[in-house]
């Protein structure tokens, strides 16, 4: 047996050896009924004891479930990404937050890489299994500054993209690989999209994920300071840009991948792809190593003697208020005017 304390050892027996020697002091003291009284209120003190101490057997094992699957999310961070059009007037990019933590649940122990392009295409993240790092990057994540923007291609991340999956392939070859594309194709340089034809044999399995609507959303300025952003919208003309989803330039990148296009709205539920063959189950993940705990079987014993403490309680209330209660006297009759003296 070990134990794995909620405190350190000395602490709890400060906490309680006070308590247990007035308990047993009352104890050498009473006699009859409340002897037995204080020998069940000892016993609770040990079981609390005992529970802090956090007893368990060595030894016990769980199954895990584990995705052998490295994933690369390639997200567009291009000032359209904020258009105001996800769920009524939200930007793109809290969709693609949403859809990303869903992409995380989903293929739990996979490793993930991000990517980002606008002007240009950067690897944010390496491959990682800290999905919790993979969240913060994407909630503090802004779009290019709007002053610095030139236009940019939906395609600019393809060589990075066929850089990073030839390098996760060549490291760990017995692994599949996923990319997931989130974008809305709308292409604001005159020259057409890279193709990404050259990463449709390192992948496995994957989606492009298009957000937008074909009315359009407004943008916000992008600036550079803490928020990121500024109260007013980018103008065209005189009037607020929109910026509009492009489905025929996202479906030729879905097809250039050898993935399935999706349309994404607030109110649709995200399909995804089943995770590639290698891509254990809990009957083959095996085991580690792990602790079965005790501490419930004393949590028991601390509730059965609480349950016999308070019923007694409430014994002794109902018997006071019995004690306390007026009883009731006769009433005397009144002499009537012909009765007897």
């Amino acid at each position: 047996m070990i134990f794995q304390p909620v405190l350190n050892v000395f602490l709890l027996a400060l906490l309680c050896a006070p308590v247990a020697a007035l308990a047993v002091i009352a104890l050498t003291k009473a006699k009859g009924r409340d002897r037995a009284l204080w020998a069940m209120r000892l016993v609770l003190l040990l079981a609390c004891f005992f529970m802090l101490l956090r007893p368990g057997i060595p030894g016990g094992a769980t199954q895990t479930l584990a995705t052998d699957t490295d994933i690369v999310l390639v997200v567009d961070t291009t000032a359209s990404i904020v258009a105001e059009d996800w769920n009524g007037d939200e930007p793109r990019l809290d969709g693609v937050r949403a859809d990303v933590q869903a992409i995380v649940d989903e293929y739990p122990g996979a490793r993930f890489a991000l990517i980002t392009f606008d002007a240009s295409a950067d690897l944010r993240m390496p491959l990682t299994t800290d999905t919790t790092a993979l969240v913060s990057s994407l909630e503090v994540l802004r779009p290019e500054v709007t002053s610095q923007s030139r236009g940019s291609s939906i395609g600019i991340a393809n060589q990075l993209l066929t850089d990073t999956l030839s390098n996760v392939a060549e490291a760990s070859p017995d692994r599949s690989r996923m990319v997931f594309y989130f974008g809305d194709g709308e292409q604001t340089v005159t020259s057409p999209p890279e193709p990404f034809d050259g990463s449709e044999k390192l992948t496995d399995a994957g989606a492009v994920l298009g957000y937008g609507t074909a009315e359009g959303g407004p943008m916000r300025l992008t600036t550079g300071g803490i928020d990121g952003s500024a109260n007013e919208y980018i103008e065209y003309q005189g009037t607020n840009a929109l910026s509009v989803i492009d489905e025929g330039n996202l479906e030729a990148i879905a097809s250039d991948l050898g993935v399935e296009y999706q349309h994404r709205t607030a109110d649709a539920e995200l399909t995804l792809p089943d995770a590639p063959s290698t891509t254990t189950d809990y009957a083959e993940s095996g085991s580690v190593g792990n602790v079965t705990e005790l501490y419930w079987i004393a949590a028991l014993v601390v509730v059965a003697l609480l349950g016999v403490e308070l019923t007694r309680a409430s014994l002794l209330v109902a018997r006071l208020r019995l004690l306390r209660a007026p009883s009731a006297s006769p009433r005397r009759k009144k002499p009537t005017a012909g009765g007897a003296a």
